[in-house]
């Protein structure tokens, strides 16, 4: 199974905490977007790893619907919300 590196692209599926921050900070600066809820799932740039991780833990970047981004934190590989995974093949 690959491991995540800067620059590669995953699927990053919201938590109901990043959901609600990402439509607090529309709100207040003003920044249009689609709605957002836990589940979605948006492409996200690792924009960071961590040596020694044998959890796949990264930062990442969640490219969003709208002219904001998400800054998502220690996030890891998995399916539940606040989890990233591999794009699937098509």
């Amino acid at each position: 199974m690959p491991h995540p590196t800067p620059g590669r692209i995953v699927m990053y599926r919201l938590s109901e905490d990043d959901a609600r921050h990402i439509t607090q900070q529309r709100a207040h600066d003003s920044v249009n977007g689609n709605f957002v809820r836990e589940g979605d799932r948006y492409p996200a740039v690792v924009v960071r790893t961590f040596a020694g991780n044998p959890a796949d833990v990264c930062n990442l970047k969640v490219l969003l619907d709208g002219e904001d981004t998400h800054w998502a934190t220690s996030r890891h590989e998995g399916t539940e919300p606040g989890t990233w995974s591999w794009p699937e093949r098509v």
